[in-house]
């Protein structure tokens, strides 16, 4: 059986400790915790959340940018146009460039303050810095076709010419 010395041992357990401190540290502070969100929302008008393909939840509705710029015209209309925004990422979708792009054609259109969270740091959206994007409808990502739609020994023509023989039976 080996013996290491205690020295080795002893140098071993306090590099193991060492770094685990170290990344402890280094992820401390990087991400807003949910109280911290929380406190967050309450500071601004408007809290909408980003989602898949440029798309953004407000209030549990997944909204396209135009549905959402429509919203904020509505509120304009009626005299309730929210003067700051807070855009977070929702549980499953971070903030993307067309997000920041979308809200900055807002902050265009309609004059308000758009903030969101960049690593941990409340960040201004600048329409100037970030390059404005026409508002779009979201269109879900076309199915291609691989060929096999029809999958039958007989071919796609005979499963087509028994379907139309049991039509004409009926």
């Amino acid at each position: 059986m080996t013996r290491f010395s205690t020295l080795l041992i002893r140098a071993t357990a306090a590099l193991m400790l060492g770094s685990t401190l170290l990344l402890a540290g280094c992820h401390r502070g990087s991400t807003l915790s949910s109280a911290q969100t929380a406190q967050l929302e309450k500071k601004f008008d408007v809290t909408v959340k980003a989602y898949k393909g440029g798309q953004f939840t407000l209030d549990g509705a997944v909204l396209s940018s135009i549905d959402l710029g429509s919203h904020f015209a509505y509120e304009k209309d009626i005299g309730k146009l929210p003067k700051t925004v807070l855009l977070l990422p929702s549980s499953e979708y971070k903030i993307r460039k067309e997000h920041l792009q979308y809200m900055a054609r807002m902050i265009l259109d309609y004059g308000f303050a758009v903030y969101y969270d960049q690593k941990g740091a409340l960040r201004q959206i600048n329409p100037i810095d970030t390059k404005a994007r026409r508002l779009q409808e979201y269109h879900a990502p076309a199915k291609v076709s691989d060929g096999q739609d029809c999958r039958s020994a007989a071919g796609c023509d005979g499963v087509n010419k028994a379907a139309q023989q049991q039509q004409q039976g009926q």
